[in-house]
């Protein structure tokens, strides 16, 4: 539980000085355009251009991730026919249920299985993220009457995940002081992207669309973990690969779908009310599911 709660004292931060200080929204505007453009592609790039991949003994874990992000995202899209639901808090939310916060990730992994938990984290990370940024652009795209490919073209989060991970497999490195200078730039983009969060925030706009928003966070917080130990079970994960998956299935969402609802037009407010609603459930959600298969 202590692992999420400095992101979500980053929101609150984000949401005090938003409405009680001199750092308005122009300024949260200002800075959800530098994260989105700069700082999260970075951290993307490097995280996984940096990682330890092995493939070799960890291709049915790899496939268990990939199986729940498809069942997320068939779960999130499949509302989209729901009578009532109003399309652009559909684009914009959907995300929401397949999505997944890497860096909260990571940590958990190193907690539970030490270099070996980052290892296997990293490449369901390499092989899920590019196809959940891809799932997260289609519907924003769509409503938004954008082209579609050149969405995805253009969009910086794929562009920086497939760049790391090419990168990686062609065995590139950068020179050290490029390399340094990047990864400062990146450590930038969790915390300044929660606190975008926050400022953002309006929790009353989910009683906009009560019954999508509890539809997408029991997606993620309740069917994926479910989905997660279905899969384990099938495809015959040894214990702590199995515990690593329904800990990635129950991952509080990423934080950058608010800034990626924003920047396509989407209904950022809805989307920063289920980021932080999805954060707080991470934190009570997460270790009971952990529990539930340790014992």
């Amino acid at each position: 539980m202590l692992l999420l709660l400095p992101d979500f004292l980053l929101i609150v931060a984000g949401f005090l000085l938003c409405r009680y200080t001199p750092l308005d929204r122009p300024v949260w505007e200002a800075a959800e355009k530098l994260v989105y453009f700069l700082l999260f592609p970075v951290l993307l790039f490097n995280s996984i251009s940096r990682s330890t991949l092995s493939p070799g003994d960890t291709l049915t874990l790899m496939g268990g991730g990939l199986g729940v992000l498809l069942a997320g995202v068939a779960m999130a899209y499949a509302l989209r026919w729901v009578p009532g639901v109003a399309p652009r808090d559909h684009a914009s939310g959907s995300q929401v249920a397949f999505r997944f916060n890497t860096f909260v990730g990571l940590a958990l992994a190193e907690r539970l299985h030490g270099a070996q938990g980052v290892a296997w984290i990293a490449m369901i990370v390499a092989v899920c993220v590019p196809l959940a940024n891809v799932a997260a652009v289609y519907p924003l795209a769509r409503h938004g009457g954008h082209g579609y490919l050149r969405e995805l073209a253009r969009n910086p989060l794929i562009v920086a995940t497939l760049a790391g991970l090419a990168a990686n497999l062609l065995g590139l490195r950068l020179p050290e002081p490029a390399a340094i200078s990047l990864q400062k730039i990146g450590l930038a983009a969790l915390p300044l992207g929660l606190m975008a969060v926050g400022a953002g925030l309006r929790l009353g706009a989910l009683k906009d669309a009560p019954r999508l928003a509890a539809a997408l966070l029991a997606i993620k917080h309740l069917m994926l973990p479910l989905v997660a130990i279905a899969l384990g079970h099938w495809l015959g994960l040894p214990p702590p690969q199995a515990a690593l998956l329904i800990a990635f299935a129950a991952l509080p969402t990423a934080s950058s779908a608010y800034v990626l609802a924003v920047r396509m037009g989407g209904n950022g407010p809805f989307v920063a009310g289920l980021v932080t609603v999805s954060t707080l459930l991470g934190m009570i959600v997460l270790p009971m599911w952990l529990e539930a298969v340790v014992s």
